[in-house]
Parts: structure tokens; C-alpha cells; sequence
């Protein structure tokens, strides 16, 4: 089986600081939110299963052998299904988790195989050695592998169609689990699909990135369209997980076309632009996830509908809830403005690609990248509106109250980095670039201006 044993690199070291920021500002919320349990269900139980969740999702990121990678994968798909249920006496809860469960497998199934392969021409399970062995594969197997990789660690990310599970899980959910699972979570996919795109398989053919590009415009529109008609304030976060998911995959995409030309350059902006994208999500969606269990946690509803007027019962809340809307709607100079224009700065750079359709299928993606984000912004602001302002459209809305002071802090942190990773977003980019330079063997810090704008040229 090769060596049990864990690593750490530029990108673990990176998701690891993700997963660790958002955890914390969880676990302080959720001394707060998790009073209403008190006499209903087990907390102790709950606290048991959110540490192992934590580091299970930390050994993921930083697993160096194939089979402890999927033996930590299944830890943190289990732990994570029985803090979905936890709630088990709400109707419909056990169902949902099941459901999750199921699919989780199947993208695990997928994993497992793609491993197998991998160990038929390495000799070994030990991702070190998965490398040199690629090179080797013919091109029918290595493209097996991308595929399986791309259908399991996509249904853990949530891409169309295999995002079915994200709407029922996350409403199911205790909102602190939902803030951990949608944030961060997901990100491990991601992690894996970076991991083995560009440092097992190395990327060679462009199909690959166009495949991935169009899967994430998919996922992107599809998201957001939901989301905008969504009026159950989970459901809508969890519909445009799967946009954003979308978003991060289209840099991706882009990243793995212009690796596979040979134009490293513009792959490490792609890829700095991804990872950005990882960050900022990160923040903002955690961020939205705590204000709608805060209201929650206030009114008892989930129902936009039966809400309003929470701007004057609830002002912290609604302050730091707007500053999340702001972040998700790219609005500057917060996070999520910098991330999403670090991708359109990719796109625009397609010109620079040899082939004329591939030149032509990354301006659709900008289209549909510029229409997923004023969606996104009309389905916001919208949530936004019907939640906090107006007149009270129910006895539950007029009685709200401000949340505990731990809840206020958790959220009060991500507010101030939504804003704080867009404000100091040139701190950021050469870090990042760090990250990349491993990946694609560039390093693109010579092409900062004025500590913002990337404009590599090929």
C-alpha cells in the first residue's frame, strides 16, 4: 500500500488556512446557536463529531497516499452525514442525509477507481509516485482517470448534475454544519481536483479544461436560477454553492486550457484567480450561512416570505448579512470583487490560445460568467429585501431579537475579512502565487501593477 503518511505543500498549507479560519469563527457561533438544542438533542454528541469533521477534512488536505486519502474521504463523509441528521426528528431530515449519503459513495466509487488505475501503472498507492507514472499512460487511460476523478470529487463539490444532494442536505442541516460543509467542505474536492489535474496527471489536452469549462458554466447558471426563485433562505445559500462552485471550476477550466497550449503564464493567472475564488466563497457563504441560522435561530423560519423588517429587530445580523450580500454579489472592494475579476482578467486573455474553437468557447464562458453575476446580485439583494426590510409579514418576525453575543463575534470576524481580503487583496495575490508557481512551474509576480492588477501576456 506504500506509506501512510501526511505532507503539507503550498496548496494543503493553503486549504489547511481556509478550513482552519472558517472552522474557528463556526465554533465560536456555534456556542450560541447550539443553546436551542439544549434538552432536545445531544450537544456533546454534536461538539464529538464537529472536531472530527475538522480534522478529517485537515487529513484529506494534507494525505500523501492513496488509501489514507480515501480512508480520511469516508471519515469526513460519515461524520458529516450524522451531523446532517442531527436533527433526526424533524421531518425529512433522516431522508435527506441518507440521500447524501448515497451520492457521496457513488463520487467515492468513482475516486476509488480512478486510484486503482493509477496503481496498475505505479506499483504503488503513494501519490508521489502517481506522477511519474502518468507520463507513461496511454491516452485512453489517462483520460479515464480525468473523467472518474472529475464525477467523484465533483459530487462532493456539487457540479450539475450531480448537485442534487446540496439543496436537501443543507436545509437539513444545523446551520453551523451547513456553514462548515458549504465553505470549506467543498473545497476539499476542489483541493483534490487541483491536486490531481495538475500535479498527478499533468494536463496535456485541451479538452480536458473545455470539458471542465463547460460542466462550470452549467453549474454557474444553473445555480444561480435556482437560487433566484428560491424562497427558503437555506435553500437559496445551497443553490448558489453550487453557482459558485460553478465560478471556481471556470477558472479552473480555464487554467487547465491554457496549461495544455503550453501558455504557463496564463495558467498560473487562472489558477491564482481559482484559488482566490476558494478564499472568497469561503468567507462570504460561511458568512451568509451564520446570518440565515441567526434568523433562524430568531424566528424559527426558513421562509423568506413570512420575514421582513429584521433590519430594525435584528441590526447586527442584517449589517454583517448585507456585507456577505455585497461579497456574493462582486460588489467592490470586497473579496468577492477581486476573485471574480481575476477571472474575467483570464478569460479576456483566451486571444493568446492557437486553436480557433478553443479560442471561441472561453468568450462564451465570459457571457456567462458576466450574466451569472448580475443573477446573482438580483437574487441577493432580493433575499436581502424580503428578509430585512419592509414591514413584518409575521407574528415570528415581529418578535425577533438579536442573537446571542458568540454568534454576533463568529460573524463579525468574517465580515471584517469579506472586506478585509478584498481591501488587502495585493497581500494576498503573491501568496497565492506561491501556491501556483509549484503547480505550473511560473511565477507571475512580476506582472503585478500597482499591487492589484495581474496582466501576464503570453
Amino acid at each position: 500500500f506504500g506509506t501512510f503518511s501526511f505532507a503539507v505543500d503550498g496548496l494543503s498549507a493553503f486549504f489547511i488556512m481556509i478550513i482552519s479560519t472558517i472552522t474557528f469563527t463556526v465554533s465560536l457561533y456555534s456556542i450560541g446557536y447550539t443553546a436551542h438544542y439544549d434538552g432536545k438533542y445531544p450537544v456533546g454528541l454534536m461538539g464529538a463529531l464537529f472536531n472530527v469533521f475538522y480534522v478529517s477534512m485537515i487529513a484529506v488536505v494534507t494525505s500523501s497516499n492513496a488509501i489514507m486519502f480515501l480512508i480520511m474521504w469516508e471519515t469526513m463523509s460519515l461524520t458529516s452525514f450524522f451531523l446532517v441528521i442531527f436533527e433526526s426528528r424533524q421531518k425529512g431530515t433522516v431522508g435527506s442525509g441518507l440521500f447524501y449519503l448515497i451520492m457521496t459513495h457513488i463520487g467515492t466509487a468513482a475516486i476509488t477507481i480512478g486510484f486503482i488505475l493509477m496503481y496498475t501503472q505505479s506499483g504503488s498507492f503513494d501519490m508521489s509516485s502517481f506522477h511519474g507514472a502518468a507520463s507513461g499512460m496511454s491516452d485512453l487511460l489517462r483520460s479515464s482517470v480525468f473523467v472518474l476523478w472529475l464525477v467523484g470529487f465533483g459530487t462532493k463539490a456539487g457540479i450539475v448534475p450531480l448537485h442534487v444532494w446540496l439543496p436537501m442536505a443543507h436545509p437539513a442541516a444545523p446551520t453551523n454544519v451547513s456553514a462548515i460543509m458549504s465553505a470549506v467542505m467543498v473545497k476539499t474536492a476542489i483541493y483534490m481536483l487541483i491536486r490531481c489535474y495538475f500535479d498527478l496527471l499533468d494536463v496535456r489536452d485541451p479538452w480536458w479544461g473545455v470539458v471542465v469549462l463547460a460542466v462550470a458554466c452549467i453549474s454557474a447558471l444553473l445555480g444561480v436560477m435556482y437560487a433566484l426563485i428560491e424562497s427558503d433562505i437555506k435553500r437559496l445559500l445551497a443553490f448558489s454553492t453550487v453557482e459558485n462552485i460553478g465560478i471556481i471550476m471556470m477558472a479552473l477550466g480555464v487554467a487547465m486550457i491554457f496549461s495544455s497550449y503550453g501558455l504557463q503564464d496564463l495558467a498560473a493567472l487562472a489558477l491564482i484567480a481559482c484559488l482566490m475564488h476558494v478564499l472568497s466563497h469561503s468567507l462570504f457563504k460561511s458568512l451568509l450561512f451564520m446570518g440565515a441560522g441567526s434568523v433562524l435561530y430568531s424566528t424559527h423560519t426558513r421562509n423568506m416570505e413570512k420575514l421582513g423588517g429584521l433590519a430594525k429587530r435584528m441590526p447586527y445580523t442584517s449589517l454583517m448579512f448585507f456585507i456577505g450580500t455585497l461579497s456574493v454579489a462582486a460588489i467592490p472592494p470586497l473579496t468577492g470583487f477581486v476573485s471574480e475579476w481575476l477571472i474575467f482578467q483570464s478569460m479576456l486573455q483566451s486571444f493568446n490560445i492557437p486553436e480557433a474553437v478553443v479560442k471561441m468557447v472561453i468568450p462564451v464562458a465570459l457571457g456567462t460568467l458576466a450574466i451569472t453575476g448580475a443573477l446573482a446580485a438580483a437574487a441577493f439583494l432580493k433575499a436581502f429585501g424580503i428578509t430585512f426590510l419592509a414591514r413584518p409579514r409575521s407574528e415570528a418576525a415581529e418578535r425577533a431579537k438579536e442573537v446571542p453575543r458568540t454568534m454576533l463575534a463568529g460573524m463579525g470576524i468574517l465580515s471584517a475579512l469579506c472586506i478585509l481580503a478584498g481591501v488587502l487583496s495585493f497581500m494576498i495575490l503573491p501568496v497565492i502565487d506561491d501556491v501556483t508557481s509549484a503547480l505550473v512551474g511560473v511565477s507571475i509576480k512580476g506582472y503585478l501593477v500597482s499591487g492589484f492588477m495581474i496582466v501576464p501576456t503570453a
